[in-house]
C-alpha cells in the first residue's frame, strides 16, 4: 500500500520559528549543506548531536574486528557508528538508553546505515543495570559511557532541558517515568532545594534562589515552566551589579537546571552503581572510556578507577584527565567541559 504523503507544517514568515515547524531540524541528515554550514560556524545543528572526542575514544579502545562492545548511552548514535565501523562487520555492539523518543530515531539511522541485528543490538535500559545486559550478552571487550545530555534533548522545548527556550519544566531523560522537575520542586522543602543546588552544581546563590523560588510558589505562582524558573532566578539575583547581571543569571540558570536534572534522573546514584558493576562486565584486558561533563561526575569516576587499580581490579587507569582539542572546542563549543578518563581490566 502506498504511503500517504504528509505535507510540512505551515509557518508564517520567511523562516520557521517554532521547534515543531523546523522541518530541517527534525531530519538533519537530509540537509547536509545546512548541517555543514551550521557546524562551520561553531554551532550544533538543532535536532542532531555532534559526538565528542571520537578520535581519542577510538585510539584508546583500540577496537578489533570480532570483539564485543557496549555503548552505555546511545544518544544520537555517533560514537556507536564509529565503533561499529571499526568492527568491520565482525563482532557486535550493544547500545543502551532510557530515552524512548530519541533512541527510536537512532536505531532507524543505524539500521539504514547497514548495521543489522547481528552487529548492533539495542536495549531500552538504564546503564546502572549493565550486569543484566552482561547476563544476556556475556562480558565485553570495550565499554563507552558518554554521560552528557544529547543536543536533541536540549533543543526540544517539550523536554524542558534548556532555560533558553520556553517549555514544561521536565528534565527527565525518560519522560514516561518518574517525577518531572516541576513535580520535584513541589514535593521538596526549600532546604532540600538549596542543598541540591550546592551539592549538584556548586551554585553560589543557592540560598537566594531557593528563597525566591519557594516564596513565589507560596504566593501561588506555578514553577512549572522553564521560563518561570529562569525568571525566578533572575529576580533572586537582584543584588548583582547591573553590568555583571546577565552573565551571572546565565551561569546560575545553567547550574540550577543541571542540579535539577541530576536530581530528577538520580544521575549520581546511577553512576555510582554503574562504576561498582563495571569490572564485572569486562573481559580480562577489557577497556572502558568515560566522558564526564561536570566536576561531581569526574570525581566519582577518578575515585573509583584509582581505588580499583590499587586493589588490582584494573591493571591501568588514566593518570591525567584527557580533554578535547582546542580545534574540537572551536567547532563544537558544547565539548568544552568534557573530561575523559579510561581504565583497563586486569
Amino acid at each position: 500500500m502506498e504511503q500517504e504523503h504528509k505535507r510540512r507544517v505551515h509557518y508564517s514568515g520567511k523562516y520557521p520559528k517554532k521547534f515543531e515547524e523546523k522541518y530541517k531540524e527534525h531530519n538533519p541528515e537530509k540537509y547536509k549543506d545546512t548541517v555543514e554550514r551550521v557546524i562551520s560556524k561553531g554551532s550544533t545543528p538543532a535536532g542532531m548531536h555532534i559526538s565528542i572526542m571520537v578520535k581519542e575514544i577510538l585510539e584508546f579502545l583500540d577496537i578489533k574486528p570480532g570483539q564485543k562492545g557496549l555503548d552505555c548511552t546511545l544518544g544520537y548514535g555517533g560514537h556507536t557508528r564509529k565503533m561499529l565501523e571499526k568492527l568491520q562487520g565482525q563482532g557486535c555492539i550493544y547500545g543502551l538508553d532510557v530515552d524512548p523518543i530519541e533512541s527510536k530515531k537512532t536505531i532507524e539511522r543505524l539500521r539504514s546505515a547497514g548495521f543489522g541485528e547481528d552487529n548492533f543490538k539495542f536495549r531500552l535500559i538504564n546503564f546502572r543495570n549493565i550486569d543484566q545486559v552482561a547476563k544476556e550478552a556475556g562480558k565485553f571487550d570495550f565499554v563507552l559511557a558518554d554521560l552528557g545530555v544529547s543536543s536533541m534533548q536540549i533543543d526540544d522545548p517539550e523536554r524542558g532541558f534548556s532555560y533558553k527556550i520556553d517549555g514544561p519544566l521536565d528534565l527527565r531523560l525518560d519522560p514516561e517515568h518518574g517525577e518531572s522537575a516541576a513535580e520535584r520542586l513541589h514535593n521538596i522543602t526549600k532546604e532540600e532545594f538549596i542543598g541540591m543546588m550546592v551539592e549538584n552544581s556548586d551554585e553560589p546563590y543557592a540560598d537566594e534562589i531557593g528563597e525566591k523560588v519557594f516564596s513565589l510558589m507560596k504566593k501561588g505562582d506555578p514553577m512549572d515552566t522553564t521560563t518561570a524558573l529562569r525568571n525566578a532566578i533572575t529576580q533572586a539575583l537582584w543584588k548583582v551589579p547591573k553590568d555583571e547581571k546577565d552573565q551571572a543569571v546565565k551561569k546560575s540558570c545553567a547550574r540550577v537546571f543541571q542540579a535539577l536534572r541530576i536530581d530528577v534522573n538520580s544521575e549520581f546514584e546511577v553512576l555510582y552503581e554503574f562504576l561498582e558493576k563495571l569490572p564485572g562486565v569486562l573481559n580480562p584486558g577489557g577497556r572502558v572510556a568515560i566522558l564526564t561533563f561536570h566536576s561531581g561526575e569526574d570525581r566519582l569516576v577518578k575515585k573509583s578507577f584509582k581505588e580499583l587499580q590499587k586493589s588490582g581490579i584494573y591493571s591501568e587507569v588514566a593518570s591525567e584527565v584527557i580533554r578535547p582539542s582546542a580545534e574540537e572546542c572551536r567547532v563544537n563549543p558544547r565539548s568544552k567541559s568534557t573530561k575523559m578518563r579510561w581504565a583497563i581490566r586486569a
